[in-house]
């Protein structure tokens, strides 16, 4: 599709969740609005496809689970979505003294779950610990979740409305220090230590603190933290806000590349191929639903490697013929539906960082496993209800740079490590469970940093554009124009920031396309 027009009131770049967001918020409130993107169909990371020759189940290739989204924002863009509770949050085998066991954390929280901490511990002492800490980071989400759709509050007003004690363990100190001071079992240390290394390298005693500001998007959404499951797959959750940006007038076209993006004072020149021409629109406003990084590139820059993001992560898909049993003796039903941590003791997080550090892959590989379709049967298709299951593995501590060089043989070792660290835990090996595709190749398929950045153009493969800000301003900010007031700003008044690079950005949220909705609307 080629637009007929030269001039719209917006031009956004990039067809993914954020830009269809904020498109239809603007095309809501009457202005021309023409989304690019550079693939075939929008979604971006939000996106679901049949992955294996001959096999009907529709697997959420990338993104696959949705917590940062507001509800309000769900309700205002009228989207037709449906996202499934998980009535498990997180299970984590383990062997103790030869005895194979596992963590049960439900959702939510009952007797079973005090009762598999005092197995695990000796004692309830650590489950009260983890019911006294979840419950002051709960105090910190409240306050925080309801400010993402508003312009930016100061550090100095947020911390108010907290204890101080929370505040310094979560966003002043390395969270490390607080996991070891509060919590004194290794596995029950992991599984709070793993929310703050989604997608982030970092030691838990990391200066920077990236792990912190990890940890806290990943616990803030809607108040809750709580992480659903996208019914009809990740795909559904692009389609519905494709679904309702065209019914809200927006002009989406596909398969086109932009290349340069011209700024002057009043409006922005975009420039973009659809595979035989260029094409040129002009917007009064353009948004950038790219990373930053990549922004700089189309705005005339030339490429930095030194500031290029990396990202760290293993993202393996499976479809399996039926659920492989546990060692431990408990229902896979149940123990699959949550996030399953393998491997991520406290100890063992920190072991493999140092290996990564050093540029060596993990030798014990740190990940968790979840498998959508628990919740979620109707992404199976005809296979639904033949025992066939999706499963999905996300390694930890696996930047880009591990990868570099003979690829396919590092990716081949990864998936390796990743099996053998499931395996350690089952009653059969994954393998003798994973179906065949129509060729008869098992039903694998990993994706690591280097395949992200060329599916998606996402520079260095980091699932978030870059480390995350904090999702407030520092108290010295300057807020002197609606850009800056929403943490949209870029150094051009006519483009902005619409995406995960965005100040309150990272997972599907749709914040950043709707704080670059508002920023534009305040400034007309």
């Amino acid at each position: 599709m080629t637009s007929e027009q030269s001039r719209y009131d917006v031009v956004v770049v990039g067809g993914g969740h954020n830009g269809l967001v904020a498109a239809t918020y603007l095309a809501q409130a009457g202005l021309s609005v023409v989304v690019l993107e550079r693939l075939g169909h929008p979604g971006g990371a939000a996106v679901s496809a049949q992955a294996f020759p001959g096999q009907p189940a529709r697997l959420s290739r990338y993104s696959y689970l949705v917590s940062l989204m507001p509800e309000q924002l769900v309700r205002e863009l009228g989207l037709d979505i449906s996202l499934a509770p998980r009535t498990t949050a997180s299970y984590t085998p383990y062997v103790r003294n030869g005895r194979d066991g596992g963590l049960l954390v439900e959702r939510p929280e009952g007797s079973r779950t005090r009762e598999s901490f005092a197995a695990l511990t000796g004692s309830d002492e650590e489950y009260d610990a983890w019911q006294a800490f979840y419950g002051e980071v709960a105090e910190l989400a409240q306050a925080v979740a309801p400010t993402l759709m508003q312009p930016l509050p100061t550090e100095r007003v947020l911390a108010s409305e907290v204890d101080e004690r929370i505040w310094r363990d979560i966003v002043q100190r390395p969270l490390g220090e607080a996991i070891e001071r509060r919590f004194g079992d290794d596995t029950v240390r992991g599984v709070v230590a793993t929310d703050a290394l989604i997608g982030t390298f970092a030691s838990m005693h990391d200066q920077s603190l990236a792990q912190n500001r990890c940890f806290l998007y990943h616990l803030i959404g809607n108040g809750t933290g709580e992480w659903r499951v996208p019914v009809g797959g990740m795909g559904a959750v692009t389609d519905a806000l494709a679904r309702a940006a065209v019914a809200a007038g927006v002009e989406i076209i596909t398969s086109a590349g932009v290349s340069t993006i011209a700024p002057g004072d009043d409006e922005a020149e975009v420039t973009w191929h659809d595979g035989s021409r260029d094409h040129t629109v002009v917007g009064r406003h353009v948004l950038a639903n790219v990373a930053p990084w990549v922004l700089q590139i189309l705005l005339g820059e030339p490429e930095d490697p030194v500031t290029k993001p990396e990202g760290s992560q293993l993202k393996v898909n499976f479809l399996l013929d039926r659920l492989p049993g546990l060692k431990s003796g408990l229902d896979p039903r149940l123990a699959f539906a949550g996030t399953l941590h393998l491997d991520e003791d406290y100890t063992q997080l920190e072991a493999a960082y140092a290996d990564a550090a050093a540029g060596r892959l993990p030798a014990v590989l740190p990940g968790e496993v979840y498998c959508h379709s628990l919740t979620d049967p109707s992404i199976l298709g005809e296979l639904a209800g033949t025992g066939a299951h999706t499963l999905t593995y996300f390694g930890l501590h696996t930047p880009a740079s591990l990868f570099e060089g003979d690829t396919s043989a590092a990716r081949a070792l990864a998936v390796e490590r990743a099996l053998t660290s499931i395996d350690a835990h089952l009653t059969e090996p994954l393998a003798a469970c994973v179906a065949t595709d129509a060729q008869g190749r098992p039903c694998i398929e990993a994706k690591i940093p280097q395949d992200v950045e060329a599916d998606l153009a996402m520079p260095g493969g980091h699932i978030f554009h870059g480390d995350l800000d904090w999702p407030w301003a520092p108290n010295r900010a300057r807020l002197d124009t609606p850009a800056r007031q929403w943490g949209v700003q870029t150094g051009s008044p006519s483009v902005l920031l619409c995406g995960s690079g965005a100040r309150r950005g990272g997972a599907v949220s749709g914040l950043g396309g709707h704080n670059a909705a508002q920023a534009v609307l305040a400034s007309r």
